[in-house]
């Protein structure tokens, strides 16, 4: 008797176990909530704000907007922050961006302890975050680590699309070998550069194709070349082409058989329009272009990701009197114009930095995006920073490491947010100053800054 009482106990427990565990098995844990009240909205894409409203995020990404945003979420934890009236906008992209390099000296890139210059990195990579770019296109650099770190929430930084270093030909413009190094028949021993993965060095089809095969293997959501001369390089003079069409084209089919596509690095009407030709999807620069090359650019949907490169604080450093002040000259003087041109035209235009190799880079790159206003209304501006970069990051396709609409303030899009204490609007210089005027800085749904909890 005792052992039936005992067989039948022990029977229900096992049921009540299995009901627990079924139970646990089929309801999720709660979800982090956020909602944004009394905000006024820039959502991305058009030319003001909207009325105050609230906006929920729930997970990763926007649930809900306006009146229907205060309803209960089921199975969440909700925090709420009340905006005050200012204004919530999506989180910044720089389309040009060095992460690993931005703000790192030139002889310490060159020198310096490796292991010391990824902890260095990896407090870049917060910078740039707290200055509200939440995604960065990276377009050469050792950049795979630091983007593994951010991903596994190991360190804070931005989303980053990968490129891996530049590929370039000999005497282009990511071959920083001295006169020393050469022939490199001899010299064999690859330079520190090239080691650390900040440079790649191809000649010929074959070389190229292992190239960016390469990155692809490593990671890369899109593959960067240099086709012509460049500011920084010693050996490259302003005005030359670089890479045979049948190299640039090698390249292309290699990237679109991840499904990607090839940006390149150039300056001059004959470099790009081979690029063109040869199928390349994004000209980062451009500064010295002409009009017809810019019509095509425009006919041919080929994005224009230019920089505000101007002789101003922000200035490329060069040794004054030397060749590479002189092609930053070249390059300043042609920026006004090729600004100009690209609205004239309408061509699909991205904003970035390309800010390298400067101490104070993450001290000035709050201060690009307002120099646009030369050319373009503040909302434009920030449509070109937020939904039109987003547009760019999207041509990686399958490559693209964060699948998801970004750029916008939209219901379903990925929460990354902004809360700007004032209407950039109206002052687009408000984000010069991130540290008083950024008051909440949501990336991925995560809070990184909130200056409004008490």
């Amino acid at each position: 008797m005792n052992q039936s009482i005992t067989g039948c106990a022990a029977a229900t427990l096992l049921v009540l176990g299995t009901a627990a565990v079924a139970q646990t098995a089929t309801t999720p844990p709660p979800q982090p909530a956020t909602l944004f009240t009394n905000v006024r909205v820039f959502n991305g894409k058009g030319s003001g704000l909207s009325s105050p409203t609230s906006v929920l995020v729930v997970g990763k990404s926007i649930k809900r907007i306006g009146p229907g945003a205060t309803a209960p979420e089921p199975n969440t934890t909700l925090t709420t922050i009340d905006g005050g009236g200012r204004t919530l906008m999506p989180g910044l992209i720089d389309a040009h961006s060095h992460p690993t390099f931005y703000n790192l000296p030139l002889a310490e890139a060159a020198t310096a302890d490796p292991n010391y210059l990824q902890i260095r990195q990896a407090a870049g990579a917060k910078d740039l975050l707290l200055a509200g770019f939440t995604s960065v296109r990276d377009v050469s650099g050792p950049v795979f680590g630091l983007k593994r770190a951010i991903d596994e929430g190991l360190v804070a930084g931005p989303r980053i699309w990968p490129s891996g270093p530049m590929i370039s030909q000999t005497s282009g413009h990511s071959d920083f070998r001295t006169l020393g190094h050469l022939p490199s028949s001899v010299v064999r021993e690859a330079i520190p550069n090239v080691r650390f993965g900040y440079n790649y060095v191809a000649d010929g089809v074959p070389a190229v194709l292992v190239g960016v095969r390469e990155q692809l293997m490593q990671g890369a959501s899109q593959i960067k070349l240099a086709v012509g001369g460049g500011v920084t390089s010693n050996y490259d003079p302003i005005d030359v082409t670089e890479y045979s069409f049948e190299e640039i084209k090698a390249a292309v089919g290699a990237a679109e058989d991840w499904g990607t596509y090839v940006a390149v690095h150039g300056y001059t009407p004959r470099a790009i329009r081979r690029a063109i030709e040869a199928g390349v999807k994004c000209i980062d620069h451009g500064q010295m272009l002409d009009e017809p090359t810019i019509q095509l650019m425009a006919e041919k949907g080929v994005w224009l990701s230019i920089q505000p490169f101007l002789e101003d604080e922000d200035a490329i450093p060069t040794a004054p009197g030397s060749d590479n002040e002189r092609k930053y000259k070249q390059v300043s003087e042609g920026t006004a114009r090729a600004y100009t041109l690209a609205r004239k035209y309408k061509v699909k235009t991205a904003f970035g930095t390309d800010i390298q190799f400067s101490p104070k880079g993450a001290e000035r790159q709050p201060y690009y995006l307002p120099k646009l206003v030369k050319w373009y209304s503040p909302a434009e501006v920030l449509k070109m920073a937020t939904a039109d970069n987003a547009e760019l990051l999207a041509l990686s396709g399958p490559r693209n490491p964060y699948p998801g609409k970004l750029g916008v303030v939209e219901e379903g899009a990925l929460a990354d947010l902004l809360l700007v204490d004032g209407d950039p609007l109206a002052n687009i210089k408000l984000l010069e100053d991130p540290a008083r005027n950024l008051v909440v800085i949501m990336k991925d749904g995560k809070v990184y800054k909130d200056m409004l909890r008490k």
